[in-house]
């Protein structure tokens, strides 16, 4: 049996959840950049207007770890993770319709 009880916290899931949609990210850009910088990739994505998409994209990955943090009984890190994805969620509203 694992004891994942040190690791069963909220802060844990809430920072899990907001570094791996950013991990995502920098791999998006890794792999898709060709040789632009990452200003210039980013700013073409916002001319693009697809920011909105790319962020959905990457918080897609926390539904992992929510999983995984479920499975394992960890249900104060998946509380966490439920939480910094709402974040996530209400951060992309605000990109699509505010902005």
């Amino acid at each position: 049996m694992i004891n994942t009880g040190k690791f069963d916290k909220i802060v844990v899931g809430a920072g899990a959840g907001f570094l791996l949609p950013v991990i995502i990210s920098l791999l998006f850009y890794i792999f898709s950049s060709g040789d632009r910088t990452i200003a210039e990739y980013f700013g073409r994505i916002v001319t693009a207007n697809i920011l909105t998409h790319v962020i959905s994209l990457c918080v897609f990955s926390n539904l992992f770890l929510f999983l995984v943090f479920n499975r394992l009984d960890m249900l104060q890190a998946t509380r966490g993770v439920l939480g910094i994805t709402i974040f996530w969620a209400l951060v992309v509203f605000a990109i699509k319709f505010l902005v």
